[in-house]
């Protein structure tokens, strides 16, 4: 077993530590994410048995309401040190919705109000600086296109810690404004975000910082789960028979599939009639891992040049596109790509049938619903289906300007309002 590089406390009763998604190799806890024999993945390595012992739903739901309420499955040593309060963003029956898709049973997976910046990120991050505190590491860091940014500036001021955030020059000015405002270092690099990425691996081999979607990746990810446990737990202990994800590393859509394995191997769940499918989602702009799934090919063909207003999923070649499609495909899922007016239209649909207003990424998910339901692939009886939401419209108004109705304009006189009304209610 590898020697952790970083001085850490006790390990966790249920993590073993680090191991590679391809060739098994063990390493112990370290902020290292890519495995010394054979370059594959490193994810953190739980002890399910001694998990069982403890876990149940009773003592999930004693605790306080917040992703901490499954803290064997999450990988830190500890108390988490930031983002005690995030988590359990609502679940919301959304009957009025379900009826303009023409299915029985639709529910919204509401991470537009996740404490504090919005965005399912923050799940993510509290997990890599807490982690990244753990390991006695002085500054984070991370690459972004938007939603991470602010993540991991709010969190890391919350702990105290510099943090440096990296992003493509070309960002929406509310996300960069949404992440300045805490302190946060912020470079802007003239590239896309496959550019930002391979910089921030160098960045962090010379500075030795804790780049929290770099060598804290294998627990950044981890965080990600709750967003699947919190599912299983709102629909009373029982899985969705479709949830549709948005995808730009691939990272969610496997955690997701990822938690829901574990719940039914602890029997926190019991196991579905059938198994649930697992739907994945990106812009036409950008959509490397749907077109490993339409095209039926298990290699990333990188997109060198994203396009269209979803810039937060504009990854052109996302590390984990190839599990993401093991992912889909092993259950069933399926995978679609709206363009940029079908995720506007997606993104008003939301806002008018459940009062959520979400940012271009949920436009693209319920944009790739509507196309999956239309294609069958989610069947009309089918229930309950899932949408995942996982960032706040707030940050991208952008791509709606000019494209929504313009305020009317009259005089101060009750006259003036009553001419108007007729001319319009006629």
């Amino acid at each position: 077993m590898t020697t952790a590089a970083v001085t850490q406390k006790p390990s966790a009763p249920f993590v073993r530590g680090l191991k590679c998604r391809e060739c098994g190799s063990h390493y112990d806890k370290a902020p290292v994410h890519v495995c010394e024999m054979c370059f594959g993945p490193l994810e953190v390595d739980y002890d399910y048995d001694a998990i069982g012992q403890v876990l149940t739903r009773a003592t999930i739901e004693s605790r306080p309401r917040s992703m901490w309420r499954y803290a064997e499955l999450l990988p830190l040593d500890g108390p988490p040190a930031v983002g005690q309060a995030t988590g359990l963003t609502p679940l919301v029956r959304a009957d009025r919705l379900a009826k303009r898709l023409g299915l029985k049973e639709v529910w919204v997976k509401n991470d537009a109000v996740s404490h504090p910046t919005l965005s399912f990120k923050d799940r993510v991050v509290s997990v890599a600086v807490s982690k990244a505190i753990e390991f006695g590491l002085q500054t984070v860091a991370c690459a972004s296109t938007g939603n991470l940014a602010n993540a991991t500036a709010a969190q890391a001021a919350a702990a105290g810690l510099p943090s440096v955030i990296l992003i493509p020059y070309d960002l929406e000015p509310a996300k960069i404004l949404g992440t300045s405002i805490y302190g946060a270092r912020v470079v802007g690099v003239k590239g896309t975000y496959d550019d930002v990425n391979r910089l921030c691996s160098e960045i962090a081999g010379k500075y030795g910082w804790g780049f929290v979607n770099v060598n804290l990746r294998p627990f950044y990810a981890e965080g990600s789960k709750s967003y699947a446990y919190e599912i299983a737990e709102q629909l009373g202990w029982r899985l969705p028979a479709h949830v549709v994800v948005p995808m730009a590393g691939g990272s969610l859509v496997t955690k997701i599939g990822k938690a829901f394995g574990e719940l039914e191997k602890l029997g926190l769940v019991a196991a579905p009639s059938r198994k649930t499918r697992i739907h994945g989602a990106q812009s036409a702009g950008c959509a490397p891992i749907i077109d490993m799934v339409l095209e039926n090919r298990d290699h990333v063909r990188p997109v060198k040049t994203p396009t269209g207003i979803a810039k937060s999923l504009a990854i052109g070649n996302p590390a984990d596109g190839f599990y993401a499609r093991q992912t889909i495909i092993g259950s069933g899922g399926w995978a679609a790509k709206p363009d940029d007016a079908e995720i506007v239209g997606a993104m008003q649909l939301l806002a008018e049938t459940e009062g959520i207003f979400t940012e271009t990424a949920g436009g693209v998910t319920l944009g790739a619903a509507l196309k999956l339901v239309r294609g069958g692939q989610i069947g009309k009886d089918d229930g309950p289906v899932v949408i995942c939401i996982t960032g706040n419209g707030m940050k991208t108004q952008d791509p709606l300007v000019g494209k929504l109705p313009q305020p009317a304009l009259i005089g101060p006189r009750l006259s003036d309002f009553d001419e108007l009304w007729n001319a319009t209610s006629t």
